[in-house]
């Protein structure tokens, strides 16, 4: 499953500075202390409350490199050296990047053994850390970069570390984007543009006037893809603006018109029907027309109680399941979903590292089957359990799927660990494949009908892929 964000309370910044200059070797017993101490397990058991966040030490990245080894699907044969690599790599990137490389900041010599290679990682970082300023904001943002990139060195998109710094922004704009700014930072070079307006969520946006389909053809200034790839940096401005105003160049297509509006972020209320996770209306007379966000508890209830409401003013004889913008996230609700229009199936397999070893997961059969056929709406932007459940439909011969390839952003079914920060890591234990036994992670789930969500059908108010399912179900 996907990430999933939970907001602390930032620490007090007296006790922060503390703990930071003693990471910097202001207090030698302490550090001669840490050295002699192994890192403490990471945590499995969920917190009834979001733990407090502390500062990132090098015990920290020590708990989770063990970590790897023991949760990860393949950690008993993740290469230590790499991981190790990376995490310097990522120290001396950030080093680079404020201009505070040292020279001894070279990674030492391994030897090839893991609990040794280790130890002098951790004294390399110390050295390097004890030679800087005692700023407890500069020791974070070191700690943060050497632990993704140590990370990252997986290669896998469900492996994550997660450190939520205080509450989430209070100030946004009102957009939704299509592709969605944060698949441009997590795979960027799966991201096409133009950039275009989703849906409008309220706030500055509302009252500047935009709607969906308006394209977006600058922020700041700056283009928001060059020559096919999203700009670097760009689409954080739409993705987190702080108070500061946000200057768009924006094209409606239905009418040509190309005009510039600055938004200032601030804080509005929703209109609850645009961020309800499961909504239902009637397309092309008896048809559920049922668009999903995310597999969240519930949603499978959810979609069976939309689907009974509608039956109320008349027949429903089919669904359009539209998960175009489905961010993936609890595996069982998929599996319940899925278990309404098939049972006695495999689904799906969850593997080793290697894929060879296999247990099949089957429906669940004591969900009540609907009794209707299924057509299934996908893009990019549909990836997670949201890319698995695609590729069970298309496997067992549910129903056709109309749209553009999912994301193949579908690695294995993850859990979260603690760390002594309080940050959590995010790690697989297993790999996963669909019910014909193909991969899908990076891969993606291919439509029966390509049919891709364009600003300018949107703009127009024309949706294509609709249409589609809608003769497909009444043939």
């Amino acid at each position: 499953m996907l990430r999933k964000r939970f907001t602390v309370p930032a620490l007090a910044m007296p006790a922060l500075l503390a703990s930071m200059i003693a990471l910097a070797g202001a207090n030698g017993a302490s550090a001669r202390q840490e050295n002699a101490a192994p890192p403490a397990a990471c945590s499995s058991d969920p917190a009834p409350m979001p733990p407090q966040l502390t500062p990132t030490t090098i015990a920290t990245i020590g708990q989770a490199y063990y970590c790897v080894f023991k949760n990860y699907v393949g950690g008993d044969q993740v290469n230590h050296r790499r991981l190790l690599a990376s995490a310097f790599a990522g120290l001396t990137e950030e080093l680079h990047r404020r201009q505070l490389d040292r020279t001894g900041a070279t990674m030492p010599a391994l030897s090839g053994n893991r609990d040794r290679d280790w130890v002098a990682f951790r004294a390399a970082y110390q050295q390097v850390i004890g030679q800087l300023p005692a700023d407890p904001t500069l020791h974070q943002a070191l700690a943060a970069a050497t632990m993704r990139g140590m990370i990252e060195s997986l290669r896998d998109n469900h492996a994550m570390w997660t450190r939520q710094e205080g509450p989430p922004p209070h100030y946004a704009i009102g957009l939704d984007l299509a592709p969605r700014a944060e698949m441009a930072s997590w795979v960027p070079n799966e991201v096409t543009g133009p950039l275009f307006i989703r849906r409008i969520l309220g706030g500055a946006a509302e009252q500047a006037g935009l709607l969906p389909g308006d394209i977006i053809t600058s922020v700041n200034d700056a283009a928001p893809f060059v020559n096919g790839k999203p700009t670097p940096g760009v689409l954080d401005w739409l993705r987190n603006p702080s108070k500061e105003p946000v200057k768009l160049g924006l094209t409606r297509p239905v009418t040509g018109r190309s005009w510039t509006a600055t938004l200032t972020p601030g804080r509005y209320e929703q209109n609850p029907d645009v961020i309800r996770n499961v909504t239902a209306r009637r397309a092309a007379g008896d048809l559920a027309h049922v668009t999903v966000g995310a597999f969240v508890p519930q949603t499978a209830n959810d979609i069976f109680r939309a689907v009974a409401d509608l039956k109320q003013s008349g027949p429903i004889n089919g669904i359009v399941l539209d998960l175009r913008r489905n961010m993936g996230g609890s595996g069982e609700e998929a599996r319940r979903l899925l278990s309404a229009f098939v049972h006695h199936k495999t689904s799906s397999y969850k593997c080793d590292y290697n894929y060879n070893n296999c247990v099949p997961e089957t429906t669940d059969d004591q969900v009540e089957l609907l009794r209707l056929r299924l057509a299934v709406l996908t893009s990019r932007d549909c990836v997670s359990a949201c890319d698995s459940f695609s590729g069970s439909v298309r496997d067992l011969g549910l129903g056709p799927i109309i749209g553009t390839r999912t994301g193949g952003f579908v690695s294995g079914l993850s859990y979260n660990y603690t760390l002594n920060d309080g940050t959590t890591l995010t790690l697989p234990r297993s790999m996963g494949l669909s019910a014909n036994r193909e991969i899908i992670n990076g891969i993606g789930v291919a439509p029966d009908h390509y049919i891709p969500f364009t600003a300018e059908d949107l703009s127009a108010g024309r949706d294509p892929a609709i249409d589609k399912a809608a003769t497909l179900l009444h043939l």
